[in-house]
Parts: C-alpha cells; sequence; structure tokens
C-alpha cells in the first residue's frame, strides 16, 4: 500500500486536486454557467481539430486496438485493462440508462430550454439525451489509470494522465457532456482502476502472466 501511494502520488494528487476544483465549480456556479464559460474557447481551428481527434481516445472503435497493444505489451496489464474498463463501462451504462435517463446533453438544453447559442466543432455528431456519466470519460480513465498504476516511470504516468484527461475534457469542449459527467465518469473509472489493481496487482499476484503476450507463447511452445 505504502509503495502504490509513494510511486502514484504526484498523479492521483493532481487528479484529487483536479476532481476538487471541477466539483467547487459545478456546485458554486451551476453547470449551465460552466458549460457556457468553456464553450467561450471553442472556435479555435488548431483546438477545434485537436479535441475532436482526442476524444477517439474513449471511442468504441479505437479501444480495440489499444486492448490488442496492451495484451501484447503485458498480458497480466492487459487482463487488467480489459476487467477495469467492462466494470466501469456497466456501472456507468446503468447509471446512464436506469437512473439518469432524464438528463440531457448541452447541445439540447443551450438549443431547446434557454434557447442560447453554443459554439460547436464542425463534425461532431451531437447527442441529446443520456448525458450522466460521460461513457468516453468512463472508459478511457478505467483504461489509463491501470496504465498509469502498472509504469515504473513517473514520465509514462504523466503521459497516460494527460491523455485520459485531455479525451475527458474533449467531451465538454465539443458539447457532448457536462463537466459533472466526465468528473463522475473518471471517478467510476479511476475507482474500478483501484479496485482491480488489488486483484491483479497487489502483493505481486498473477506474475506468471507479468510479461508480454509474445513471450508467454513462446514459453508455452518450450515446454
Amino acid at each position: 500500500m505504502k509503495s502504490f501511494l509513494k510511486n502514484n502520488f504526484p498523479v492521483l494528487t493532481l487528479y484529487l486536486a483536479l476532481v476538487s476544483v471541477a466539483l467547487y465549480y459545478a456546485g458554486t456556479y451551476g453547470k449551465v454557467a460552466v458549460h457556457s464559460y468553456i464553450n467561450n474557447y471553442v472556435g479555435n481551428p488548431f483546438w477545434d481539430t485537436f479535441f475532436f481527434y482526442m476524444t477517439y481516445l474513449g471511442d468504441g472503435l479505437v479501444l480495440p486496438f489499444l486492448f490488442l497493444g496492451i495484451l501484447f505489451y503485458n498480458l497480466r496489464t492487459g487482463i487488467y485493462a480489459t476487467i477495469s474498463f467492462f466494470t466501469a463501462t456497466i456501472i456507468t451504462s446503468i447509471l446512464k440508462y436506469k437512473f439518469y435517463d432524464d438528463v440531457d446533453r448541452p447541445s439540447h438544453v443551450f438549443d431547446w430550454t434557454i434557447h442560447k447559442p453554443l459554439h460547436y466543432v464542425e463534425g461532431t455528431d451531437l447527442h441529446i439525451h443520456n448525458s450522466f456519466p460521460s461513457g468516453h470519460s468512463t472508459q478511457v480513465f478505467a483504461i489509463f489509470m491501470c496504465l498509469i498504476f502498472t509504469s515504473t516511470k513517473q514520465s509514462y504516468k504523466i503521459l497516460f494522465f494527460l491523455l485520459a484527461l485531455i479525451s475527458g475534457f474533449s467531451r465538454v469542449y465539443l458539447s457532448q457532456h457536462w463537466l459533472i459527467d466526465i468528473t463522475a465518469g473518471s471517478l467510476i473509472g479511476t475507482g474500478s482502476s483501484l479496485i482491480y489493481y488489488y486483484v491483479f496487482i497487489g502483493r505481486d499476484r498473477f506474475t506468471r502472466i507479468n510479461k508480454p503476450l509474445l513471450k508467454l507463447k513462446k514459453n508455452v511452445a518450450n515446454t
């Protein structure tokens, strides 16, 4: 436990600080005011393109290739990330479609309820319902937090965290979600990765598969 906290203290501290800031602003000013403020920055060609493509890190078309890459790099980490992903996704889906199915997305609220125009990124396929929590944020944090917890280099941990953060924030930038949606999604994904860390990695479990997939196949063939 101590070694885990020591190795991941910088990233976890930064993450909790950002969650606290997001919850403060969402609770103090409301999700509509916060979204309206962030939306003022939409329209820059560079950032529009950047966030348009970065959002695909949490998309179903990209994730299979990401999982495949992790499995080939390390089988134990791949299984860990996969189970974390599916658990977090199931939890978010239940919340999104069972308990919070009446929560509308920013574009629908701004266009049809408060009648205030938003800046949109061209080419974005906007959704209108089932906003809370964010599925993309849940999925990307469920995977990348696993990579963070299993990485030995702080530079990799920071890189993975930035990728998860940027992909999650892209959902707000594109007006697909509210800030509170991506915050909740990230908490679900992070929580899932923490739980399964102690199932698969804690106390150095499953050491036989703690190696690249191809090396495991070679070992099996040699025996």
